[in-house]
């Protein structure tokens, strides 16, 4: 008997969603076009986005070929 009123209790307590809370919560308007969906700034940079694009990228590939490079330096086989 107890156990029915708790539950009954709780199902009171626990608040549910009106369709109000929808409308008021999706009613911002953001930015449209081009670019505005990127969480960083692509023009009038002070370092163009392509250098850092490119620098990033580029370092990555890179860097097996440095680490290889100074692995055969390392062990002799790579003549200056």
């Amino acid at each position: 008997m107890f156990a029915r009123q708790t539950t009954a209790a709780a199902r009171n307590v626990v608040s549910k969603r009106a369709f109000s809370t929808t409308t008021t919560r999706a009613s911002g308007h953001y930015a449209e076009g081009p670019y505005s969906n990127l969480p960083f700034k692509v023009h009038n940079r002070k370092i163009p986005y392509a250098a850092i694009h490119f620098g990033f990228f580029g370092l990555g590939f890179a860097l097996p070929f440095v680490a290889v490079g100074w692995q055969l330096y390392k062990s002799g086989s790579f003549n200056n």
